[in-house]
């Protein structure tokens, strides 16, 4: 299989571009105690001897004072040649550890400009890397997702396949796809040795445990979304329940206006909380009752939209008043596996909180009271708990699938089908091996095998400046 990208238009035009020097802040924008400066290209090491005044040694921090093309000393800095093919990106790099002022940033970077480096573009570090055989495709995006993990689950698995995880369990995909092929061009090759059909058999069966294995790959890739973009918890149930007192027990801070006023909350807000080894993005929604006004009534239909779509319902209730009377719309999103009854005002003289506990009894039940913060951690256990029930987990060896991913294995599985179907119907050998080869296009999509620039672009534009 190709390399993606290497062969197209655009992909030489890319090619070229990589000729030149790129430059950018690495470390986030504003003020910190350091700031890094990256580069990558050819430039590198004249540039540290023109700056700095030495030829720096590989992979040693070096301290020198930065002095611009003009002569201005900037700042002092420590720097890092790194040779190529020895570095992140395969190509010579230059790491400058400078203070954190956005000023000096700013005219290091203009000076490394006009000494003829340019600014880089969106992950162009990490395409780099990736074009230059450092990293398969599905590590690539993995940068990506370690960078932005915001809990210890979404950290493990970005870690795997950064680490190679999935290219790995590509390759051996592939591989057992080119055996297949293999046999499918003997029927080609040598019609004459009469093959035993027994062969085509057992290469039928190959085909369908291949395809059983796609099948639980393409699996996970429903828990990627909850792993790395959160658990969609959504906050739902009748005005003056207390739902926007919730919402801030579990973020910690008063985040949404409380008020006795029933229809204060109208549109939706949003806060994201760890939540065990999980991050949870919370929702807390419009009460849900016979609406007064055409927004209001706008605000209670989004709420039910956004139930629907949730991984976990928390409905609130006031146990001081009678149990309320939902819609059916908003009951048939009700379930055991992802529904959680949060008893509120448990503290009040008039609840009837064994009441509510045991009429709600199959919506996973806790007594709370937002009022005096008792029982929000018993919720949140409660949340870890239903979260896991639900095996919002990674496969048997921990590789979770994106989308993307997920439609090229849906591809290769759908082509090794049409393969298995052909052999065991003992249909011609050239049309089985045209559906292999299609699986193993779809296959080398997923690690950069085949040729598709805009793949690329799609990938790498959703990148930080500088990584």
């Amino acid at each position: 299989m190709r390399r993606l990208g290497s062969l197209d238009a655009r992909g030489k035009n890319y090619f070229e571009k990589m000729n030149d020097t790129i430059a950018a802040l690495s470390t986030p924008q504003g003020e910190s105690a350091i700031a890094l400066v990256r580069l990558s290209g050819s430039l590198c090491a004249p540039l540290a001897r023109e700056i700095f005044g030495s030829s720096p040694e590989p992979r040693r921090a070096n301290f020198g004072v930065y002095k611009s093309s003009n002569g201005e000393e900037l700042d002092e800095c420590v720097y890092t040649f790194f040779a190529a093919p020895a570095s992140y990106t395969g190509e010579d790099m230059l790491e400058i550890s400078c203070h954190g002022n956005p000023y000096i940033v700013g005219k290091i970077l203009e000076d490394l400009i006009l000494r003829g480096a340019r600014a880089a573009h969106p992950g162009e570090f990490t395409r780099r890397a990736f074009l230059n055989d450092k990293l398969d495709l599905s590590q690539a995006e993995a940068v990506s997702l370690l960078i932005g993990a915001r809990s210890d689950k979404a950290l493990a698995a970005a870690r795997k396949q950064l680490a190679g995880g999935l290219g790995k369990r590509v390759a051996e995909f592939s591989d057992r796809l080119m055996d297949m092929a293999a046999l499918v061009e003997a029927y080609i090759d040598f019609p004459e040795d009469d093959l035993p059909a027994e062969d085509k058999s057992s290469l039928a069966k190959s085909a369908e445990a291949l395809a059983r294995d796609f099948t639980s790959l393409i699996e996970t890739s429903k828990y990627a979304k909850m792993v790395h973009g959160g658990i969609n918890a959504v906050i739902a149930g009748a005005p003056n329940a207390g739902k926007s007192s919730l919402l801030n027990r579990l973020v910690g801070e008063e985040r949404a206006i409380v008020s006795p006023t029933a229809g204060t909350t109208r549109d939706f807000i949003r806060e994201k909380i760890p939540l065990g080894k999980y991050c949870a993005n919370i929702v807390d929604t419009a009460g849900i009752r016979k609406p007064e006004s055409d927004i209001e009534a706008r605000g209670i239909q989004m709420a039910v939209e956004k139930l629907a779509d949730s991984d976990i319902r928390l409905v609130v209730l006031d146990a001081s008043e009678p149990p309320p009377q939902f819609p059916n719309e908003v009951l048939q999103t009700f379930s055991p596996e992802n529904t959680i009854a949060v008893v509120n005002k448990c503290d009040l003289p008039e609840a009837r909180t064994e009441e509510f506990l045991k009429l709600y009894s199959k919506y996973n039940p806790v007594a709370v009271s937002c009022e005096k913060n008792e029982g929000i951690g018993n919720l949140r256990e409660k949340m870890v708990s239903l979260a896991e029930a639900n095996n919002i987990t990674a496969s048997a060896d921990d590789i979770l699938v994106s989308a993307r991913h997920a439609a090229a294995l849906e591809r290769a599985r759908a082509a090794l089908g049409e393969a298995a179907k052909k052999i065991a119907n003992s249909e011609a050998s050239e049309l089985a091996a045209s559906d292999l080869r299609e699986s193993l296009e779809a296959l080398g999509e997923i690690v950069g095998k085949t040729d598709c620039e805009q793949i690329l672009d799609r990938i790498f534009s959703k990148f930080c400046i500088g990584k």
